[in-house]
């Protein structure tokens, strides 16, 4: 093939920045009562979890990324209503890709318009449809009190995927479960790593950056300090009531930035996202934070990013190895395949698996 050939040789692997999860798998011991506990639970918010359930939940994750033909019928006979009400793609194919893996069916809306709510139906009667219809429910919408006038009419569990502003749990999981894989000793019990961890963006606004905020809480002996990037312009609105004074509480240093490149030499994992839904809409901060190859990064810092992104992460540091985004992305169908094994009752058919 000469020069002028067109070229289809791979330019670029399938997956950057990915530690094997079995190192995770070596520093978590198995405890599979707590993985029980999950079952026919509402996941509504990151506050619902603790050290060990989350400790559990990604060692059975990386269980499943090591070898995910093992784990390919647990939720046969099941079906996962998925019901997006806002825009997506990440998180719905995520949701969709882990239930089929796990054998399970789907049926899913992905236009409001198309449903009964259209014609005026209220919520909690398409709550007991969905009773009758499913075994399990996704719901992503723009108005963060939809999720809760459903949970009062339903009898099969629910999980939060995006409530306005307010929240997104299974993502904020997906974040810390990339980050352990990184660095698998922050999970240690004797650990005594700590690392720090810029955040740009809003985090009063952002419903990825708020609950992993409350991932981040209740990790403290993991975060030597959190620092929030963020436009000039932003001040008084830069925390949600009670942010601050939680992470405070359980002991993690917290300082602000305004010019990111002076902070990011120093520091081990940045979380950039610029995207916040608010109503039927989105605005974007901090526009002018701009991550590329260029940008004075710690050598063996990770980026990580919700996606999907827009100017602030360059595709240039695609190919690089601060690209955590993808696996962060990649890892996120594990940890959905675990959490939702558990909440449908069948976590005992894969927490013996070896």
């Amino acid at each position: 093939m000469n020069e002028d050939d067109v070229s289809f040789e791979r330019k670029r692997p399938d997956v950057y920045g990915d530690a094997h999860p079995k190192a995770l798998l070596r520093t978590i011991e198995e405890d599979g009562d707590f993985l029980l506990k999950l079952a026919d639970q509402h996941i509504v918010s990151a506050d619902q979890f603790n050290v060990e359930t989350m400790r559990q939940l990604f060692r059975l994750a990386a269980k499943i990324e090591s070898n995910p033909k093992r784990f390919s019928t647990p939720l046969k006979g099941k079906i996962l209503i998925s019901a997006f009400y806002e825009p997506s793609t990440r998180t719905r194919l995520s949701f969709e890709s882990a239930w089929h893996r796990l054998g399970g069916d789907i049926m899913s809306i992905t236009d409001r318009s198309t449903t009964g709510i259209a014609k005026g139906e209220c919520l909690a009667d398409v709550a007991e449809m969905f009773n009758n219809y499913g075994d399990c429910v996704v719901l992503r919408d723009t108005n963060a009190g939809s999720l809760f006038e459903m949970m009062d009419a339903l009898r099969i569990p629910i999980i939060n995927a995006g409530n306005g502003i307010d929240e997104h749990p299974t993502q904020a999981l997906a974040d810390m479960y990339a980050i352990f894989k990184w660095k698998p000793e922050l999970l240690a019990e004797d650990n005594d790593v700590k690392v720090k961890i810029g955040i740009v963006g809003v985090p009063g606004k952002m419903r990825t950056v708020r609950s992993f905020l409350k991932c981040l809480a209740i990790f403290p002996q993991a975060v030597e300090e959190l620092v929030i990037i963020h436009d000039e312009t932003v001040t008084d609105e830069l925390f949600a009531d009670g942010q601050r004074e939680e992470l405070e509480a359980v002991g993690i240093k917290l300082s602000t930035e305004t010019v990111m490149d002076d902070v990011l030499p120093s520091l081990d994992v940045v979380y950039i996202n610029a995207i916040s839904w608010e109503g039927d809409s989105f605005n974007t901060y901090g526009k002018e934070f701009h991550l590329t190859a260029k940008s004075p990064l710690k050598e063996s810092a990770i980026i990580l990013h919700p996606l999907a992104r827009g100017e602030e992460l360059s595709v240039d540091l695609d190919p690089t190895s601060h690209n955590w985004y993808f696996s962060q992305a990649r890892g996120a169908v594990f940890l959905r395949m675990a959490l939702l094994t558990c909440m449908v009752e069948r976590a005992e058919r894969v927490i013996d698996v070896v």
